[in-house]
């Protein structure tokens, strides 16, 4: 490997992992360099032992190899556990005793991407972690060694591990969506070993994804699990997303559950056990969850948007429970506090397995408000932090009541709308919420107000949405 400087595409260093389009921003001579870089940091870091699993995704193997190339080449001993979703990759740190993680992913990207998920010992390696990676490539501040290779399979005791949490009560019937994604190698090892009866769904790998896009948040990636559980008379039905650490849920009657009303239900389960703990969730998640927690007599927090900030967060409340919107989910009451959506799925079974309603009969209970879909609306990278500090400004001049822990999220008489930047996109992410549709649209019409003022037009698909 050559010891001249190395440049990354600036845009695939992102705030939680490195990922681009795979032979336009994303190479393979990347994936060597980040491995000998990273290899680099976990042996200065005095560690060695390097954990690395790869998706279904055409291009995974060919960067898993490149990748293995440079940490070898840093003199790191590298684990393969092979094709794995995400939290497989996660749980195998912690089972191997490794230094450190790197997963190969494109997440629930298109195919045409793919990207690297890193563990620094036990912690997420983000944010600035990955800035000094870009940074030391440039500088080639490399470690030279000789490293060794070795394959291991984990499946058995990751299957285990997840069944060591499940408490079997009524039988159910579940239908599962692996949605083509990494998950598939697993689901079996699990769901056989399950009470009742369980319908898999695309359950074959397959880094075209055939069947639908693999993103559980988006309803129409849906459809097929809710046919699923109308033609089986299914309980619930659960997907994942392309690399498994992100979870969707239907009820018995098709009806989606959104992170946050799936939270309520988690959260009520923990603080049984947990009594006054902090359970954080993202700015984007509804009132009614932080209400619930503090019904349930839990202590809400509202925490940033982003899988590695939440997770930070929580090692340093030591939160037994944390998720945001988007499906990631995170138990450390029993489990390690990383996101599973696999565990989170036997989690829910747990909940429904022992308790006299249905999930049906439960999310009929929960507060019925009525919100917008999360609207994303393009806006260039250098523009759009400025967009909600300009908005923030104004808000705050105007005596409004805001949150401004990411973005500004800010509540009136109708319930709250909130406005951020992306970390990931070149996007900015609204959402309103209120007990009615009047209320929504006025909320609606002050968002496009406060955007109005900055240059900036709420697009139309801003109608109704989904609770």
């Amino acid at each position: 490997m050559s010891e001249t400087a190395y440049t990354f595409d600036p845009s695939i260093l992102r705030e939680y992992d490195i990922r681009g389009v795979v032979g336009t921003t994303l190479h393979v001579s990347d994936a060597r360099v980040i491995g000998r870089t990273f290899g680099t940091l976990v042996r200065r870091n005095g560690g060695k032992k390097v954990a690395l699993g790869y998706d279904g995704r055409l291009s995974s193997p060919e960067l898993a190899a490149a990748c293995t190339e440079g940490l070898v080449a840093a003199g790191c001993d590298v684990v393969q556990i092979g094709v794995a979703a995400t939290p497989m990759l996660y749980f195998s740190v912690y089972h191997l005793e490794a230094d450190g993680g790197i997963m190969i992913t494109g997440s629930h990207n298109p195919p045409d991407y793919n990207g690297f998920k890193m563990m620094m010992g036990k912690k997420s390696f983000f944010g600035a972690d990955i800035t000094k990676l870009g940074a030391m490539a440039a500088k080639a501040d490399w470690d030279a060694g000789k490293g060794s290779v070795e394959k291991k399979d984990i499946l058995a005791d990751y299957a285990a591990r997840l069944l060591k949490d499940v408490k079997p009560g009524k039988k159910l019937k579940v239908a599962w969506d692996t949605g083509n994604g990494a998950v598939g190698v697993s689901i079996r090892a699990v769901v056989d070993k399950l009470p009742g009866t369980h319908y898999v769904l695309n359950e074959k790998v397959d880094g075209t994804f055939p069947a639908h896009h693999p993103d559980p948040t988006v309803p129409k990636n849906l459809e097929q699990l809710v046919a699923e559980v109308k033609r089986h008379g299914c309980d619930l039905g659960i997907a994942f997303d392309g690399d498994g650490d992100r979870i969707g849920a239907v009820d018995g009657k098709g009806r989606i559950l959104w992170g946050d009303q799936l939270l309520i239900l988690w959260s009520r389960d923990v603080l049984k056990d947990r009594p006054g703990a902090t359970i954080i969730a993202d700015v984007k998640a509804s009132q009614a969850l932080f209400d619930e927690i503090l019904r349930a007599g839990g202590t809400p927090l509202m925490w940033k948007t982003g899988h590695s900030l939440i997770k930070t967060k929580m090692a340093e409340l030591k939160s037994p429970l944390a998720g945001e919107m988007s499906g990631h989910v995170f138990f450390a009451d029993t489990f390690y506090g990383f996101d599973d959506a696999l565990y989170c799925g036997l989690r829910l079974l747990n909940i429904v397995a022992n308790s006299r309603e249905s999930l049906a009969a439960m999310r009929d209970k929960l507060p019925q408000l009525v919100n917008t879909p999360e609207l994303r609306f393009d806006c260039a990278d250098d523009r759009k932090f400025k967009i909600v500090d300009e908005v923030k400004a104004r808000l705050k001049a105007a005596g409004a009541k805001v949150n401004d822990i990411d973005g500004v999220r800010v509540n009136t008489p109708d319930g709250w709308w909130l406005l951020r930047a992306s970390n990931t996109q070149p996007v900015l992410v609204a959402r309103c919420e209120s007990a009615n549709e009047a209320g929504l649209e006025r909320l609606k019409g002050d968002l496009k107000t406060a955007l109005a003022d900055s240059g900036v037009e709420l697009p139309d698909e801003a109608s109704s949405g989904h609770h």
